[in-house]
């Protein structure tokens, strides 16, 4: 802001004086600051939309195998605890889970609408994605159809069955996944999006850029509510898991 008004400034002064200055500085300060609230409003916008599809694409994709069952329901009541939701926010979620199940929702365009948030950043995608999967895999299975529904999903929001087979290797590699004590190697690989043939290199050059991608700071100038922090936080451990999990075994190979 500082440096608009100075700029303002002296272009005022340059034009008109001491009056000029005056005015220039002025106005460069209420330009920067009717800038600012434009792109806080529509950050803040964008975020509610991000939270407002979330869960009714949750709800569709809950009841693609016929039903929505009692596990399903209990993982998006801990999503909203995990959220740290108010109980406005909790009565928005609830009717957006419940439009998303009903037979006329239009995926497609509440899809579009995630689109348009998130832009290019892939990351925010991701964690669309894998938020959806944790709620659909909550009762322990997952259904060929609702795994037909995600890839459908995932389609819809222009991200390739690569991607999807990343976000379910977080999610076994995850701190729910029974009796696993962090990610297998196999898993560690597809987290990261390299094969086992790629060079240390490669391999940290991936890890890398994924951190990056998914810096919790970074994803919520994108549009990833404050709410949804503490999960890219998670997303960036899982990440640092399976790197960790490749140098160990590369070191004892």
């Amino acid at each position: 802001m500082l440096v608009a008004i100075l700029i303002g400034a002296v272009l005022g002064f340059l034009i008109g004086g001491p009056l000029g200055l005056l005015i220039g500085g002025g106005l460069g300060y209420w330009l920067v600051r009717g800038l600012r609230k434009s792109l806080l409003g529509r950050l803040a916008g964008a975020q509610a939309q991000f939270l407002e599809s979330t869960f009714a694409v949750m709800g569709c994709m809950c009841k693609a195998d016929g039903q929505v069952t009692e596990a399903e329901l209990a993982a998006s009541r801990r999503l909203w605890d995990r959220l740290r939701l108010g109980e406005a926010q909790r009565a928005q979620a609830r009717a957006a889970f419940t439009r998303g199940k009903e037979a006329d929702f239009d995926l497609e365009a509440e899809l579009a609408k995630v689109r348009q948030v998130v832009g290019g950043q892939r990351a925010l995608l991701q964690v669309f994605l894998q938020v959806q999967l944790a709620a659909i895999a909550a009762d322990g299975q997952l259904h060929p159809a609702e795994h037909d529904m995600l890839l459908r999903v995932a389609r819809g929001l222009g991200c390739s069955e690569a991607e999807i087979a990343q976000i379910e290797a977080m999610l076994r590699a995850g701190p729910d996944a029974a009796g696993e004590q962090g990610p297998s190697l196999e898993d560690a690989y597809q987290v990261l999006g390299v094969t086992a043939e790629a060079s240390d290199a490669e391999v940290k050059k991936a890890y890398r850029r994924l951190m990056s991608e998914n810096h919790p700071d970074k994803l919520a100038g994108k549009g990833l509510p404050e709410s949804m922090r503490e999960m890219a936080k998670e997303r960036t451990s899982e990440i640092g898991s399976a790197y960790a999990r490749i140098r160990k075994a590369r070191a004892a190979a």
